[in-house]
C-alpha cells in the first residue's frame, strides 16, 4: 500500500515479508495431536496475515484450541511504533504472543463468569434486583432493575450520563455516584440496548459489597491463579504498563450515522477514545467491562475451560451449570438500542446463530464477546474450538471488514460441525 493510500485510508506501514514481523510459538502448536491437517492451520493464519495486510491493525495475536489442544499460536506487527501517526524514528517494538493487550468489552465475558460464580457460591442471586445488595442503587426509580438485567443489556442504563469528564472512569467512588443518580431509559428488562461501561462497575459494586473483598482479589483467586494465568487482571500494574500493547485509531474517519452509534456507545469519537485508551491513569485503572489485559492464549485458555464444563487441567473452577447458566441464551434476537444490529445474548456473552450469526455460519453452539473494535475471543462448543483473535486497531468502518469476515468464515469452514456425540457437554 503507498504512502498517499496509507494516509487516505488512516493505516499503518506493512511490510512486504511478514515473516520479519511474525512470532510463533512453536511448542505450542500441536494439531498433530488432535489429527488437525497443517493445512488447515495455515489457511487460518493465511487470513491473519490478509487482515494484517490491510494495515488497520499494528499488531495481532491468535490462539485457536481444537478438542483441548492449542493447534495456532502466533503473533503478527507491533506492539508500539508502527500506528499511522508514527513517525520513521518511531521505536518499533514486535508483537510477540506474550505481550498484553487490552481485550476492552471481551472483559464482559470473564466478568459475567465471576458473577455467575457468586451465584454457584451462593452469595448472590442473580434474579435479584441490584438494590437488594446496594440500596442506594435504587434512587431513579432503578428499584427493580436486576443483577441478571444488567448481565444481559437489559438494565436500562447503556451509558454514563452526556458530558461526564472522562476522569470519571478511573475514579471508583464517582462513578459509582453517577450511575446511582442516573435515571433508568427503562426497567422492565424487555428491551436490549448494549451497556459499553456501566454495568461492569454496578457488577463490580455487588461482587465486592457481598464478598467484603476486591473485583481483582476475586478474579485472582477463583480464575488468574487457578489458571496459571500470568496477566489476566482488571488493567496492568504500574510497571508493566510499558509492556502493555498500545491502542489505534485507524481507518477512515467515521461519518453520520457511524459516528453517531459510536458516540452513542463509547461516550467520545474514536481518536477521544484512542486518547483514553493509552493513558496510564485507564491502563492501571479496574474498569471491569472494559480493561481486562491479557493475551490471546489466555482468553482462548478461559473459552477452553468453559467447553470443558468449568474444568482446566484436571482442576474444577466452576460447575458445569454455572457454564451452561452463563451461555444459556436470553430473550430472543433482538436490534440492540446502542449498537443498532441484531444481537442475541445470554446473561454475559454475544451467542451465534443459525444459518448465520456474530460467530460465523451455523454457530447457532457459540457464544464469546467482541472487544473494541474487532477482537474476536469465542467458543463453539460444536465445532469443540476456543478462538481469540486480538488486535490494536480501532478501525469502524473500512476495507479491513471482508478480510475479518473472511477469517470467521474459514475458521468454521474448516472447523465443521462434529457429531453431536462428540461434542463437549455445554452444547447438549
Amino acid at each position: 500500500m503507498n504512502r498517499i493510500a496509507r494516509r487516505a485510508l488512516h493505516t499503518c506501514a506493512v511490510p512486504e515479508d511478514l515473516a520479519s514481523v511474525t512470532c510463533r510459538d512453536v511448542e505450542g502448536e500441536q494439531p498433530e495431536r488432535v489429527g488437525v491437517n497443517p493445512q488447515v492451520v495455515e489457511d487460518v493464519w493465511h487470513c491473519v496475515e490478509k487482515l494484517y495486510r490491510t494495515g488497520v491493525h499494528p499488531g495481532l495475536q491468535l490462539s485457536v484450541r481444537h478438542r483441548g489442544e492449542q493447534i495456532l499460536h502466533r503473533a503478527i506487527g507491533h506492539a508500539t511504533g508502527n500506528g499511522p501517526n508514527d513517525g520513521p524514528d518511531a521505536i518499533k517494538v514486535p508483537m510477540t504472543t506474550d505481550t498484553p493487550i487490552c481485550y476492552f468489552s471481551a472483559s464482559k465475558a470473564v466478568t459475567a463468569l465471576l458473577m455467575h460464580i457468586l451465584a454457584e457460591q451462593g452469595l448472590v442471586n442473580l434474579m435479584d434486583p441490584v438494590s437488594y445488595y446496594c440500596p442506594e442503587f435504587a434512587q431513579g426509580g432503578k428499584r427493580t432493575i436486576t443483577v441478571h438485567q444488567i448481565l444481559s443489556h437489559r438494565g436500562g442504563i447503556p451509558a454514563i450520563p452526556r458530558e461526564t469528564p472522562i476522569e470519571v472512569l478511573w475514579d471508583r467512588d464517582e462513578i459509582w455516584r453517577l450511575l446511582c443518580e442516573a435515571k433508568p431509559v427503562e426497567v422492565d428488562g424487555a428491551k436490549v440496548a448494549y451497556h459499553a461501561i456501566t454495568g461492569g462497575f454496578v457488577l463490580q459494586r455487588v461482587l465486592e459489597k457481598v464478598t467484603g473483598d476486591s473485583i481483582e482479589a476475586f478474579i485472582d483467586r477463583y480464575l488468574r491463579k487457578p489458571m496459571g494465568m500470568r496477566w489476566f487482571t482488571y488493567g496492568i500494574a504500574p510497571e508493566h504498563v510499558t509492556e502493555l500493547a498500545s491502542n489505534y485509531a485507524t481507518g477512515p474517519t467515521p461519518r453520520f450515522p457511524v459516528s453517531w452509534i459510536v458516540n452513542r456507545a463509547l461516550g467520545g469519537d474514536i481518536r477521544t477514545v484512542e486518547k483514553v485508551v493509552n493513558d496510564p491513569r485507564f491502563q492501571e485503572a479496574v474498569i471491569p467491562a472494559g480493561n481486562l489485559c491479557g493475551t490471546a492464549e489466555e482468553m482462548g485458555r478461559f473459552f477452553q475451560m468453559m467447553l470443558n464444563g468449568g474444568i482446566w487441567n484436571g482442576r474444577r473452577i466452576c460447575s458445569e451449570m454455572t457454564v451452561r447458566r452463563s451461555i444459556q441464551q436470553f430473550g430472543s434476537l433482538q436490534i440492540d438500542r446502542t449498537m443498532m444490529i441484531p444481537m442475541r445474548f445470554s446473561a454475559g456473552m454475544m451467542l451465534g446463530g443459525n444459518p448465520m450469526g456474530l460467530w460465523g455460519q451455523s454457530s447457532r453452539y457459540a457464544f464469546g464477546h467482541v472487544g473494541l473494535i474487532n477482537k474476536l475471543c469465542w467458543a463453539d462448543a460444536a465445532r469443540d474450538i476456543s478462538v481469540s483473535l486480538l488486535n490494536t486497531g480501532m478501525p469502524i468502518i473500512g476495507h479491513h471488514i471482508p478480510a475479518l469476515a473472511r477469517f470467521v468464515y474459514t475458521v468454521c469452514d474448516r472447523f465443521p460441525l462434529i457429531p453431536e456425540n462428540q461434542r463437549p457437554l455445554v452444547a447438549a
